[in-house]
């Protein structure tokens, strides 16, 4: 039996999805922080869920978990999940990469024809009963620049691509994509100045590091075009918001369309509320119901599971060294 311990509170309903591990897990489920400590050194998998309940010291954790042998995190984004024991350590560490994609993706097609079919216009009209006949823009043709080239940039430029968009993609290591037939130009991160000059919207889809972190700033947009929109489905702090505001107060850009903030919630005072070019979804784009977006992540566990038990290499390891 493999020793587990899940970091969570032990009512959460996507727990309902372990239920096939009993016949081959001892299952430990804990969102106490003393509890934790005391099972962690037995446990051999720890799932990190990172759900509603009290805040865990999960360093603390860790350091008592000497026969853990492998980490997994429920969510995609491990920044917050990372630190430097964990870093160095031979634990492998996997995510839920590329689980919520497909949400994503259609968040991206609905922020782009949000501003080229003046989709605000049109619900107001509609609630004004106002027939007011206007011309808009076409999808089809555009660039749209994605910097963060992985499995939720290459799903959202699946679908544009199928809208008729080019895709040009930033990536760290561009040499996973030379073959991609949705890249239509691969550019290298100190290329990413070269991109943003020809793109008619730029969507972020990277993790956070130190490296991403205000990666789209003052200067990168002012290298847009003004009728660019901004689009951004990975990490808040990716773009400096500061800056982003002051762009489009200035109508430096068109627009923007944003899952994602540098502060959550998303301040009552910041201008982003008030801009009618600016498209506002308070990071529950990927939320998703029928399938439940935990469930779907649970369940990628729980198959990543089952190729542990069988020796085989699992899927979605995270580049500790890297963030992500």
């Amino acid at each position: 039996m493999v020793e587990l311990l899940v970091v969570s509170p032990p009512d959460h309903y996507a727990l309902r999805r372990l239920e096939p591990l009993r016949d081959s897990a001892s299952l430990k489920i804990s969102n106490d922080q003393a509890e934790l400590e005391q099972l962690a050194p037995r446990a051999e998998v720890i799932l990190f869920c990172g759900l509603s309940g009290a805040a865990v010291d999960f360093a603390a954790v860790f350091r008592r978990a000497g026969a853990v042998r492998w980490i997994h995190s429920l969510s995609a984004g491990v920044e917050k999940l990372l630190f430097a024991e964990l870093v160095a350590s031979s634990v492998p560490v996997t995510n839920a990469r590329g689980v919520f994609k497909r949400s994503l993706a259609e968040f991206t097609i609905l922020g782009i024809l949000y501003h080229t079919k003046k989709l605000r216009r049109l619900i107001e009209n509609q609630r004004a009963r106002r027939w007011d006949d206007f011309t808009v823009g076409f999808a089809n043709g555009l660039v749209m620049g994605v910097v963060g080239y992985g499995e939720i940039g290459r799903e959202c430029a699946l679908l544009a691509k199928a809208m008729g968009l080019k895709i040009h993609a930033v990536r760290r290591k561009p040499e996973k994509s030379v073959t991609d037939p949705l890249v239509d130009v691969l550019f290298t991160p100190e290329q990413l100045h070269s991109m943003l000059a020809g793109v008619d919207v730029l969507l972020c889809s990277a993790p956070l590091t130190p490296e991403t972190h205000h990666m789209i700033g003052a200067p990168e947009l002012a290298l847009m075009k003004p009728a660019s929109i901004v689009i951004n489905v990975g990490r808040g702090p990716v773009i400096d918001e500061a800056a982003l505001v002051a762009a489009l107060e200035s109508g430096r850009i068109a627009g923007a369309a944003l899952d994602v903030f540098e502060k959550e919630p998303l301040p009552s005072s910041s201008p982003l509320w008030g801009m009618d070019q600016v498209l506002i979804s308070p990071h529950c784009t990927d939320r998703t119901t029928n399938p439940d977006w935990l469930e779907l992540s649970m369940q990628f566990f729980v198959e990543n599971f089952h190729r542990y038990r069988r020796g085989e290499s699992l899927h979605n390891l995270v580049d500790k060294a890297a963030g992500y």
